[in-house]
């Protein structure tokens, strides 16, 4: 396989996507794929609460944002899957527009290793979390008449990934508990779907193609080559371009667009609908 095309960084806004000025949650934007949703909104204009476990990794990101767009920052470094966390990113922005649920998943464990305890842990990352911060701030965007809700979940929703039936089973959930709901307030202007990341390039998934390089009995160069040549596009996803198409979705011409999936993996999903 050649070398592939490269996606162009944006480095400001493009069109005009209509929500300047308005403010958003973005849960686990300190890094990875919650990180380049930060900076899309950013680049349209929109004031941030941004949330991430490490205060230096998160004071890094805000900093960053501020410096580049001159938007409002508030930095939360919290856990989102504690209703503490939570807590603190709604006192840091009580009445947002926007919302865009993220949480890391539960690590690669073969499903039989998997006790009471640790289904509980990934069900209330992956599932519950987002449907508790949804119902703290859905009522407040349809008073509005303006609400966006993005929820970050997997490909391995519709594609199963080895090792990461959890995380799976837990957004597969999500997506179908969110799937009626998103009709309920769809008249009000309030939107909900989800965007589902194939193979980007961030730390979660060089940690997943560690566990399944080593279960394979390959070496990591020699795996992510074998990877890159099962995707379509010839390479991994970029933060960047997973965060533009977020902004998409939270954009004012978007309020015809709800209750469904978006899935951005260079093709690797083989379906025709």
């Amino acid at each position: 396989m050649g070398a592939a095309t490269q996606p162009v960084e944006q480095s400001e806004a493009i069109l005009d996507l209509g929500i300047r000025g308005k403010k958003a949650i973005v849960c686990a934007s300190s890094r990875g794929l919650g990180r380049g949703c930060a900076f899309a909104l950013a680049a349209e204009g929109v004031d941030l609460v941004v949330n991430g476990r490490d205060a230096k990794t998160l004071a890094d990101t805000a900093k960053a944002i501020r410096e580049r767009f001159g938007v409002e920052v508030t930095e939360v470094a919290a856990d989102v899957g504690t209703q503490a966390g939570q807590q603190a990113l709604l006192e840091a922005c009580a009445a947002p527009d926007i919302l865009v649920n993220n949480n890391g998943g539960p690590p690669s464990r073969d499903f039989r290793a998997l006790d009471r305890q640790a289904m509980l842990d990934g069900l209330t990352q992956n599932l519950v979390t987002p449907i508790e911060l949804i119902q703290a701030v859905v009522d407040g965007m349809a008073e509005r008449d303006f609400g966006r809700i993005v929820n970050i979940t997997s490909l391995s929703v519709y594609m199963p990934l080895s090792g990461l039936d959890l995380s799976s089973g837990a957004r597969a959930g999500l997506t179908a508990f969110l799937a009626g709901v998103a009709r309920t307030v769809a008249s009000r202007n309030v939107t909900i779907n989800q965007l589902l990341p194939g193979k980007f390039d961030t730390d979660r998934v060089r940690s997943t193609a560690k566990f399944a390089a080593e279960k394979a009995g390959l070496s990591e160069e020699a795996f992510a080559e074998q990877r890159r040549k099962q995707i379509p596009a010839g390479r991994l996803g970029t933060p960047e371009e997973f965060g533009q198409a977020c902004a998409f979705l939270c954009a004012a011409q978007s309020g015809y667009l709800t209750g469904r999936n978006l899935i951005l993996d260079g093709g690797l999903f083989p379906s025709a609908f």
